[in-house]
């Protein structure tokens, strides 16, 4: 049966949100959802955004509509047992009793979320179960409140304030859970980890629950999950017993929300093992609504890292699907301009002020060199890389096929960064041999 579709208004004169990477709008006659329009912008290093890749906006909203799909398909998840099993061994779920029980929850209701489809771009019509002949870059979501925490000046700490989200309802949980299934050379708990002490680190690994040191490109023998701040002027990493109180939802619905976030990576990480690409971390925003825990936010291939194996002249790299190979982009090529970031933010945690407007001032005054212009040729294999994953997203890719067009622009990209003039960096950072 045929899916009944409606015809979605909505105001675009008066964006209700102008972020970086979307736009949201109000929908007329329905005040409770509003209207995604992502960009083709990216931005890294939390500078804004800084440049446009070409068919990313509906490649990423359109992967954003098959995870959320997935998430809320009950029959998605009759098989994903198996699938975890295969891969973290027969005892995963003997060993995490919690995850088990709530698995077989999600079965019989599926995961929640805000999305309630993609929008046509030609007919204005909800696809909210299939895609529209052609993807557009309009999905329509369920909208919650966004609380930000009050900032608190005590000497010359900068501290924040999370009173306002005990006893509320209906809103984003300030955090975000990011699952790792391994860690990466860019990875955040990498960088961490190696600026500790012998005993910090010690204290680092219990934390996460990892028993060896943290390597860069080792994988986990089980996900792990560690959290960050979500509305601070940077993304700060905290403690889970931080974690738990910055949430404002109690201990209870904190711990569902872990499991329930590891659980719906399973979920997207086989979608990429369908790709034929391997998934190491993406990140979660969870709404509380009563008791229901909601999957928010975007989930599309920026905000997640997935990786191909590439051999090259007798080595084997790692390319990255993702905004990963925009960072490295800018920390290969522009390392001037990544120096000038990384030191403007240092600054920025003295002062209280936020990094983007010194590293704005610096350049004005010619401290600090110009945000780069990307090169079109490296902007080219990213353009490329966005559409083999719209051709899987759409069906038209598959088989072999598919899995070559994805290890020969795997292969262009390494070769590019080989005739860069730090090659030898990036060999450091993505060479696994």
């Amino acid at each position: 049966m045929s899916e009944s579709k409606r015809i979605v208004k909505f105001d675009r004169a008066n964006p209700y949100y102008n972020g970086s990477v979307q736009k949201l709008y109000s929908v007329i006659d329905d005040p409770d959802s509003l209207v995604s329009e992502t960009s083709m912008g990216g931005s890294v290093f939390d500078v804004g955004t800084i440049f446009d890749i070409k068919g990313s906006d509906t490649a990423r909203a359109g992967f954003r509509h098959l995870v959320y799909q997935s998430l809320m398909d009950v029959n998605e998840w009759q098989d994903i047992e198996p699938y975890i099993k295969a891969r973290w061994g027969e005892d995963y779920f003997q060993n995490e009793g919690i995850i088990k029980q709530t698995l077989e929850k999600v079965k019989k209701t599926g995961l929640k979320t805000h999305h309630q489809g993609m929008i046509g771009p030609d007919d204005e019509k909800l696809y909210a179960s299939s895609f529209p002949e052609e993807l557009s870059n309009l999905t329509m979501i369920k909208k919650y409140n966004i609380y930000k925490p009050d900032p608190v000046t005590f000497m010359k700490s900068h501290l924040y304030d999370y009173e306002k989200y005990y006893g509320n309802d209906q809103f984003v949980i300030p955090l975000e859970q990011i699952v790792r299934f391994g860690v990466t050379s860019g990875s955040s708990i990498l960088r961490k980890y190696k600026a500790l002490s012998d005993s910090g680190k010690k204290a680092y690994l219990r934390e996460l629950g990892v028993d060896n040191e943290l390597v860069p490109w080792q994988t986990f023998e089980s996900p792990l999950i560690d959290l960050t701040t979500k509305y601070e002027p940077e993304d700060r990493n905290i403690s889970r017993q931080e974690a738990l109180l910055v949430s404002g939802i109690g201990g209870d619905l904190f711990s569902e929300s872990l499991v329930r976030a590891i659980l719906a990576s399973f979920m997207v990480h086989r979608i990429f093992d369908r790709m034929g690409l391997n998934l190491w971390d993406l990140k979660w925003e969870i709404a509380r609504d009563g008791q229901d825990l909601v999957f928010v936010d975007t989930l599309d291939t920026d905000s997640v890292r997935a990786t191909l194996n590439c051999k090259v002249e007798g080595h084997n790299y790692i390319v990255n699907f993702n905004k990963q190979a925009m960072r490295d982009y800018y920390i290969i090529v522009h390392d001037d301009w990544y120096e000038a970031v990384n030191k403007t933010k240092k600054e920025a945690a003295q002062s209280g002020e936020n990094f983007t407007e010194i590293l704005k001032r610096g350049q004005a005054e010619g401290l600090y060199p110009e945000t780069p212009v990307v090169d079109e040729a490296f902007m080219k294999i990213q353009e490329d890389k966005y559409l083999v994953i719209k051709n899987f997203i759409t069906g038209k890719g598959s088989g072999e096929g598919y899995k070559q067009e994805v290890a020969d622009v795997a292969r262009r990209e390494v070769e590019y960064f080989l005739n860069t003039k730090n090659k030898e960096l990036y060999k450091k950072l993505n060479a696994i041999d």
